[in-house]
């Protein structure tokens, strides 16, 4: 052997193995809609059929049979954001919640293999929290406004910037980014992260519009970056005014990731989770959310009795996971989400201080 195809070996020898290397690619499912399939698929229907027509149910069912089939074979777990459409968050989903949720419960899967729906920065979060696990996204590209509004050298520079002056980084952030950070937050606990912190001033980054809104909840000095979640942006005061107008009576529940003008004229405002709580508490007879849509709709399949006016803002990136992106990724273990060592561990210690802080 010469020496070059010698190190070749080598260097063969000591890459890691890929996920479908570990764990072999798995014959892919016959997606023909049968009788059988049917009456396996019925009462996952009754949960969605408001949204998706009777006709259309042959193409979604043979995928949500296959792969509710093939997560138990490959002992995988499916997490789904709030903002996933309702095929995916009521019929294939294992964990469903925000991500503060979805941060804690990701702790405590016991499955090897984690199919995260959402978007990258919860997948990479996953993989902080579950080092030795596997950790797929069905597809790669959903990004984040917010994520790609920060790098890890912007905060390097603000940090040189304001010296000592802890920075709080929602969780919405790369791995790179959070390795910079004293603790992560997210839209439900981040007024607790920086009245956890013992510093007068605090930098509250990347999302403008949160920090201001913890700001008007705190005397602490809160410092930002101009960084904005491209679904919540869209939403105005007059907007929401207009609705108000128009439908006399109806609740208007906000997402903090909104402008405070647009917080001030709702009823409520809080994290994805917040709102479906405080949906299911109060039971008002017409709603309003001001978020992602899909979430209307998720909550809407378990209470039909509430009327959901829906200013439907979608996130393209939410969006591309799907079920035969789901059912691929089961199939060929592909799209793995690996994070740097060096990065990951500075990382996950921002992450595990905001999910352990009590609150």
């Amino acid at each position: 052997m010469t020496v070059l195809a010698q190190h070749a070996g080598m260097a063969e020898a000591a890459r890691p193995l890929t996920a479908a290397e570990r764990f072999g690619v798995a014959e892919k499912p016959d997606l023909t809609f049968t009788p059988e399939i049917a009456r396996e698929t019925e009462h996952l229907y009754e949960k969605v059929k408001q949204f998706i027509p009777a006709f259309e149910w042959p193409v979604y069912a043979p995928y949500v049979a296959a792969i509710n089939r093939l997560k138990k074979e490959r002992g995988a777990v499916i997490l789904a954001h709030n903002y996933q459409t309702p095929e995916i968050f009521h019929c294939v989903a294992d964990i469903v919640g925000d991500s503060l949720q979805l941060a804690r419960d990701a702790t405590k899967v016991d499955a090897e293999i984690i199919i995260q729906c959402g978007v990258h920065f919860m997948a990479e979060t996953s993989k902080l929290l579950n080092p030795e696990k596997t950790v797929l996204i069905p597809d790669a590209r959903a990004g984040c406004s917010l994520s790609d509004s920060i790098t890890g050298e912007d905060v390097r520079l603000l940090k040189q910037r304001y010296p000592g002056v802890p920075v709080v980084t929602y969780v919405n952030t790369s791995a790179d980014v959070k390795a910079e950070t004293d603790i992560c937050c997210t839209s439900s606990n981040v007024l607790a992260v920086v009245e956890s912190l013992e510093s007068d001033t605090v930098l509250c980054i990347p999302d403008e519009y949160l920090a201001m809104n913890v700001a008007k909840q705190t005397n602490k000095k809160i410092l930002t970056w101009k960084g904005h979640c491209e679904v919540h942006e869209r939403f105005t005061a007059a907007e929401l005014l207009s609705y108000k107008e128009a439908h006399p009576g109806i609740e208007i529940i906000g997402h903090p990731e909104c402008h405070p003008d647009v917080i001030a004229v709702c009823d409520f405002a809080g994290s994805t989770s917040g709102m479906i709580n405080y949906v299911k508490d109060h039971r008002p007879p017409r709603v309003l959310l001001v978020t992602e849509c899909s979430m209307a709709s998720n909550i809407q399949a378990e209470l039909p009795g509430v009327d959901f006016v829906k200013p439907c803002n979608l996130c393209p990136h939410m969006k591309r996971i799907t079920l035969p992106k789901i059912l691929d990724s089961l199939v060929h273990m592909t799209e793995e989400v690996v994070v740097d060592p060096a990065i990951a561990d500075r990382a996950r210690l921002a992450v595990e201080r905001m999910v352990n802080l009590k609150q």
